[in-house]
């Protein structure tokens, strides 16, 4: 049974989109995210940055609530942990909060891709079982704007039940033997403007 009970955040104001949107608090979530609790020594040693530069960074996430204190420990000895398993950028059509979005959006996807970049340059030394279970498909349709809200809120819920998300980031023994972190970027957009109703 998982130990804690998580909600994905709903981040919608300009403020706390903006102070999202740093490399370094990006890491730190992701870092707390996949391996749990840890001080800023810890987890500055995993991003590859110093104690110091954390700890401010995990203090300025813990006044927007992304992180909290998990008890135990004093100054850069204390162990942080995540709030939520995850955050949903909504801006509710505020041009403030969605340009703040849009910044928080790129800075995600640039870490996205480096690692993507990364998987590239160094798939040679995976296992073949991991080589071939790794995917790289681009596909292209054509569906209305409720369709594909319907097909990505779809593919949202399958990979939700079948990975069982919020187990197993939270109780390690809820992960099957060999399971490893694995990234899956689902991106749908449209490529061209819908056309205006004809006349009638």
């Amino acid at each position: 049974m998982p130990s804690e009970e998580y909600e994905i955040r709903k981040v919608t104001d300009a403020q706390t989109l903006r102070a999202l949107a740093h490399p370094v608090r990006i890491a730190l979530i992701e870092a707390l995210t996949l391996r749990g609790a840890m001080t800023a020594t810890e987890v500055g040693e995993l991003i590859g940055e110093s104690p110091t530069t954390c700890s401010f960074h995990l203090r300025q996430l813990a006044k927007y609530g992304f992180v909290e204190e998990a008890g135990g420990g004093k100054g850069r000895a204390r162990p942080w942990r995540i709030t939520s398993i995850g955050m949903s950028v909504t801006t509710t059509h505020d041009p403030e909060a969605e340009i703040a979005g849009d910044a928080l959006l790129r800075v995600f996807r640039e870490r996205s891709f480096a690692k993507y970049q990364m998987w590239l340059e160094t798939k040679g030394t995976y296992p073949k079982e991991w080589r071939d279970a790794a995917s790289n498909s681009e596909y292209m349709f054509w569906a209305t704007a409720d369709e594909l809200e319907q097909l990505n809120e779809a593919l949202t819920a399958v990979m939700m039940e079948r990975f069982r998300f919020q187990d197993r980031l939270t109780d390690p023994a809820m992960r099957p033997p060999g399971a490893v972190p694995v990234e899956t970027l689902l991106i749908s957009y449209p490529i061209e403007l819908p056309k205006p109703p004809e006349d009638t």
